[in-house]
């Protein structure tokens, strides 16, 4: 009689990897995340080799300096490195299923992989969601949670990378709210708002870095919600660009609905960036995008995805869970000794725009 043996794609071991790997790939902002300090997303696992409960990111700015010519001395006229922390925490994430055994006629490894697909969307759904939250954070705090005060005080020292609506001067960037009221229903996201707010990562201080793709390609990336992303779609300029600088044919971004791009920026629509509500001026609905470079968000993980299966009452039920341990959240730095002054967003200017309800 021949053993019967499992099938080696259905161990533990493999199919926790291949859990991670298809639900990583699956997310909507992979093509962003990677090791290096030049992606927008910046992955750490440092803690998957050792304990602890943070993992901090080093943020150095370029250098501004002229430097020195010719024969003039060198020493004594370095430049200081611009060099900031960021700690970022992490927690334990996790959910299970539990099936009886008279509702399922399953044994716990054909549970196993019944439960694979809703665990392996319920967890890439997590991810998008704590990206999305991160990219809008107030200072560590979910903007929904953060309080007037709070966003206040990140609109004063995040006012060079702050936009509302159409132009730099219709804020105050001293009262969150109040600049929300400038927004108008008129102010939509335009191709001249992604030049702007392209411009305003060049002259932020310190400046936000755009991202590489190749050697000589560098870019931004602009994550949209579907009713800016709607409104920059249907812009004359950026048809037109679409319309006579694309190949033509079913490929073009105008029959694709795909990601658009413009003048050094890839603009990405992310459905699940939601609106602000009607906070505009006379009630008008505003929407945030977010312009990010390099290091605009870390993501770091202790556990990589695992999964466990448990039986309950005698073995009648059978559950099975996946857990990992991460964080994820926006990059900022500060001043003083300890980084924490005066707190900035590092990689990501922030705009706000009208963006009305379909009819």
């Amino acid at each position: 009689m021949t053993d019967t043996t499992v099938a080696t794609g259905l161990t533990v071991q493999q199919w926790d990897a291949k859990f991670f790997k298809e639900y990583l790939e699956a997310n909507r902002f992979k093509a962003e995340m990677g090791t290096s300090s030049k992606n927008i997303i910046q992955v750490k696992s440092d803690l998957t080799k050792k304990k602890g409960d943070s993992v901090t990111f080093a943020l150095v700015n370029r250098l501004t300096g002229a430097g020195v010519t010719g024969s003039s001395t060198l020493e004594g006229n370095e430049e200081a490195l611009d060099s900031r922390s960021f700690k970022l925490v992490v927690d334990k994430l996790r959910n299970a299923v539990r099936v009886a055994e008279v509702d399922e006629q399953f044994s716990a490894l054909s549970l196993r992989g019944a439960a694979r697909e809703v665990l392996m969307d319920w967890m890439m759904e997590k991810t998008r969601d704590g990206i999305i939250t991160a990219l809008h954070m107030i200072n560590s705090v979910a903007y929904g949670t953060a309080s007037e005060a709070q966003k206040d005080v990140w609109l004063v020292d995040n006012s060079d990378r702050v936009l509302f609506g159409d132009a730099i001067g219709n804020g105050s960037y001293t009262d969150h709210s109040a600049d929300l009221l400038t927004v108008t229903a008129a102010m939509t996201l335009s191709a001249a708002d992604v030049q702007l707010m392209k411009r305003i990562c060049s002259t932020a201080s310190p400046k936000i870095r755009p991202t590489r793709t190749t050697e000589d390609e560098r870019y931004f990336i602009l994550y949209c919600g579907s009713r800016t992303f709607r409104d920059l779609s249907g812009d004359a300029t950026i048809t037109q660009a679409n319309r006579e600088a694309w190949t033509r044919g079913k490929n073009n971004p105008l029959f694709t609905g795909g990601d658009l791009i413009y003048d050094g920026v890839i603009i990405k629509e992310i459905p699940d960036i939601a609106s602000l509500g009607t906070v505009g001026a006379a009630s008008a609905a505003v929407s945030p995008v977010f312009m990010c470079g390099a290091q605009a968000v870390g993501f770091a993980w202790a556990k990589k995805t695992t999964s466990k299966t448990e039986e309950f009452d005698y073995g009648d039920k059978v559950g099975v869970a996946v857990e990992e341990i991460r964080g994820i959240e926006k990059m900022i730095f500060g001043s003083g000794s300890t980084d924490t002054a005066d707190l900035k967003d590092h990689g990501i200017v922030t705009g706000y725009f009208g963006a009305a309800a379909d009819a």
